[in-house]
């Protein structure tokens, strides 16, 4: 039996696939476009008959291109609900949800803009309507308007705001901005001073430092407090240990939505994202890997 769940082959849109081989596409929440570049071209180096064409597309759009079996493997930051369980269940589908990563949420501002600390209280007030300026946050600030920009409406970061941050109430339309993606966003941002920008951790990566302890220098990074007033003290950026360790507020878990019951091509590629060599490259991406040990390294500066 067991071999037979390795080597079964199905043929769905006239294409043979097996665990190692064979054509599919996958969709994935443009969030994770850079991690997910990084895994595919290693995957495809390493399984030279497999082809994966991901679909980076909306969180929104993603689960509802898994939930209509258009595609097998999805990334997205939720796991299936037991509604959506339910359904594909009853269909004869039998989803999982894989956490293979713990992501953050960061805050950007343009290099000119001073103020690089908020509290997650002073954040819940901007997206809630009850600040609009920035010199409601600091009233030594040089800017007054304050605009806040996402990547898209329906974006996974939106629903972490509407879900984790403003928790029930109605985030406001005043001063909120959708772009296409979150490059956009960081471009933005990086020629309008007085916007934050709302993106995935993983596009702040500056790819010359191991260490992952540099961000884009085109933008500034905040530091977020779980505590009001934010102060330097205790205020810390998305660097790895702080999410490993729960220290910075903003985090989320990364999935894999796979539903693929005879181990086929969808199956194999989950195996190399939660395996080894996946994991490393989630590691070097800035995220949390979720399966691969992270070895924090602290330093006395005295």
């Amino acid at each position: 039996m067991v071999i037979s769940l390795y080597s079964c082959e199905t043929k769905k849109q006239g294409e043979t696939q097996t665990y190692t081989s064979g054509r599919i596409k996958i969709a994935v929440d443009e969030t994770f476009e850079p991690i997910v570049k990084e895994e595919l071209e290693v995957y495809h180096a390493l399984t030279p008959s497999a082809t994966i064409t991901p679909i980076y597309t909306t969180e929104t759009e993603a689960i509802n291109l898994f939930l209509k079996d258009s595609v097998r493997f999805a990334i997205a930051t939720r796991p299936m609900s037991d509604k959506e369980t339910k359904s594909l269940n009853n269909k004869k589908l039998y989803p999982r949800s894989i956490k293979i990563a713990t992501d953050g949420i960061a805050l950007i501002v343009n290099n000119a803009n001073a103020d690089t600390l908020i509290s997650v209280a002073e954040l819940k007030k901007i997206l809630t309507g009850s600040v609009h300026s920035w010199k409601e946050l600091n009233p030594q600030s040089k800017y007054n308007e304050l605009q806040i920009v996402f990547d898209n409406n329906n974006s996974s970061t939106v629903r972490y705001a509407v879900d984790s941050i403003c928790r029930g109430m109605a985030m406001t339309k005043e001063n909120l901005y959708a772009k296409k993606s979150n490059l956009e966003v960081i471009k933005y941002v990086a020629s309008t001073p007085n916007a934050i920008g709302v993106i995935g951790v993983n596009w702040l990566g500056d790819k010359s430092d191991s260490t992952n302890l540099t961000f884009n220098n085109k933008i500034r990074v905040m530091s977020v407090s779980k505590d009001y007033p934010a102060m330097a003290s205790n205020s810390v950026k998305p660097f790895q240990a702080y999410l490993l360790y729960g220290d910075y507020p903003l985090v989320r878990t990364v999935y894999i939505l796979l539903n693929d019951p005879i181990g086929a091509l969808p199956s194999g590629l989950t195996t190399f994202f939660t395996g080894d060599k996946g994991q490393r490259i989630i590691l070097k991406s800035a995220l949390v890997p979720a399966t691969q040990s992270l070895r924090v390294v602290h330093v006395n500066n005295e």
